[in-house]
């Protein structure tokens, strides 16, 4: 299928304070011109901010937020014959995990007003109980992969 050899994946070790590979994933992705401890921090003071509100584990309202956010569905684009046609297709594990963080990073941003740290809980919170912009965008995907099922026999 790909022509070229894919690059085998890094490594990546759990993080410092929870010991939680995807809290450090997500850590690397709101990391900024190499400052690592900065974004730690950020992630980490949104953490205190969810455990003080919700009065329960932020890694629990963390992972439960990328799995309400994560697509299961997304559509490709697949020429065929000159014509291109938006193939929905499964998501896979990684994929889902990245575009979830991506997407709570950005809604996150969005949000007016407050410190980064407390926007990003904000976001965990709502996508935690399946509301928020990361939510909306997910549905969009899900939508766009419905609309186009009728192409899913395109499968790549």
């Amino acid at each position: 299928m790909s022509r070229r050899s894919k690059p085998e994946k890094r490594e990546i070790l759990p993080d410092a304070r929870y010991g939680n590979v995807h809290v450090q994933s997500f850590i690397n992705r709101v990391l900024r011109s190499g400052k690592k401890s900065t974004a730690a921090s950020l992630i980490y003071d949104s953490f205190e901010l969810i455990e003080a509100k919700v009065k329960r584990s932020p890694v629990e309202v963390f992972e439960q937020a990328i799995k309400n956010v994560g697509p299961v569905m997304e559509v490709r684009p697949r020429r065929v014959g000159g014509a291109t046609y938006q193939v929905p297709m499964e998501v896979p594990a990684f994929r889902r995990f990245a575009l979830a963080s991506r997407w709570l990073i950005q809604s996150a941003k969005a949000r007016g007003g407050k410190t980064f740290a407390e926007k990003l809980a904000a976001e965990f919170m709502d996508a935690a109980n399946n509301q928020g912009a990361a939510i909306r965008k997910r549905e969009e995907v899900h939508k766009m992969a419905e609309a186009n099922r009728a192409f899913s026999h395109y499968r790549m």
